[in-house]
């Protein structure tokens, strides 16, 4: 395809908006615009030149609102990761971890009470931690899809089996420009959304089976260290998912954490991780829509406080190193504010996160005492 002139450029951006100055720099050609309804004109004009490899941004100046447009290039994905199997063999070895986890969680929580045969349980244990990322990184290839946003296939995280969690998510990456505020914040929240509806149907699930002991036994088992006190925090979802049945330490119940309370708990951390206004996180893309990158850079700083006071070191190093690196994602049209429902509905982000939070033992019962 041939490549098109700057004159061709030029006529298209003039025959879609009402241009009333026009620079040409070196690198880049400066439109002043002056139509009042530019964000569905600039969305059109994006697409079109996103197609002959152009890409176009929207500035505010105090002299007034410019389409700067250039030449643009995709990055460069490496070897590894432009592979078609990458994801594949991860998604692979991810499956081992998950069903080598569930195994182990099996057998152990069968030498204190027979709670199923340990392949078929790791089997369903897989499905659930499985279905929960699937499910997250689903709504996000929908929401881009609807919003005609080219994204990669998810990519999985092995994690650390055993001895922590067996994955440390998925993700996927963009192919493609995000044009305004608004779609950056549509494909960010479906997948976290989508995510915690699996979470929850997991979780009550897991409450409903999972096993409550006797006190004495249960000491029993402490004094012989079979059995050791939760110290990674329960989420609020998870204790209202125990409460449904009349368990959980809202009643003194010593209750055994299944595989499948930990894949819901794996979900629910997940979640909140992913809902954090950090960085470039799912919440962090959110709070930056609404934030603008000053605010949001507050933000991060906030998320990372937040993990720190939940003893989650890891994470929040991470995120101060990733988020020095690069700090959040802009979109081309950051002059278009966000529509009033999608401000209203991070309210309940906000509230979701706090659900999800893996707060600290006995929280729940002290705040109600």
């Amino acid at each position: 395809m041939e490549e098109p002139s700057q004159e061709e450029i030029i006529s298209l951006v003039n025959s879609i908006f009402l241009v009333s100055d026009f620079t040409k720099e070196e690198f880049s050609l400066e439109f002043k615009i002056e139509d009042s309804d530019f964000k569905s004109k600039f969305e059109g004009l994006a697409r079109k030149l996103e197609d002959m490899s152009y890409a176009c941004k929207l500035e505010e100046t105090d002299d007034g609102i410019f389409v700067i447009v250039q030449k643009f290039a995709l990055r460069k994905q490496g070897k590894i990761m432009k592979s078609a199997w990458t994801p594949r063999i991860l998604f692979a070895v991810v499956i081992g971890f998950v069903m080598f986890d569930g195994y182990y969680r099996t057998s152990f929580t069968n030498s204190i009470v027979d709670i199923g045969e340990p392949l078929e349980t790791a089997a369903f244990y897989t499905l659930s931690v499985i279905g929960i990322l699937g499910i997250h990184e689903l709504g996000h290839i929908v929401a881009a899809k609807i919003h005609r946003l080219k994204t990669t296939w998810p990519y999985f995280l092995p994690g650390i089996p055993v001895y922590g969690i067996p994955t440390f998510g998925a993700f996927i990456q963009s192919r493609g420009l995000t044009i305004n505020r608004e779609i950056l914040y549509d494909v960010a929240i479906a997948g976290p959304i989508a995510g915690l509806i699996v979470a929850i149907i997991v979780s009550i699930y897991g409450a409903y089976t999972a096993p409550v002991l006797d006190q004495v036994i249960a000491d029993e088992l402490f004094a012989q260290s079979r059995l050791s006190d939760w110290s990674l925090g329960e989420p609020l979802l998870m204790t209202a998912s125990l409460a449904m049945f009349g368990k959980g330490e809202l009643f003194g119940q010593v209750i055994l954490m299944t595989p499948f309370m930990f894949a819901a708990w794996i979900g629910f951390l997940i979640t909140f991780l992913n809902l954090l206004p950090a960085w470039q996180l799912d919440g962090g893309h959110m709070a930056r829509t609404l934030m603008g990158p000053k605010l949001h850079r507050y933000a991060t700083f906030g998320s990372i406080g937040i993990l720190v006071l939940l003893n989650y070191w890891p994470m929040a190093i991470l995120i101060l190193i990733m988020s020095s690196k690069n700090p959040s994602a802009s979109p081309l049209d950051d002059v278009s504010p966000l529509s009033r429902k999608r401000k209203l509905s991070y309210i309940g982000i906000v509230g979701l996160a706090i659900l999800c939070a893996p707060l600290p033992a006995n929280f729940l019962p002290s705040l109600l005492s």
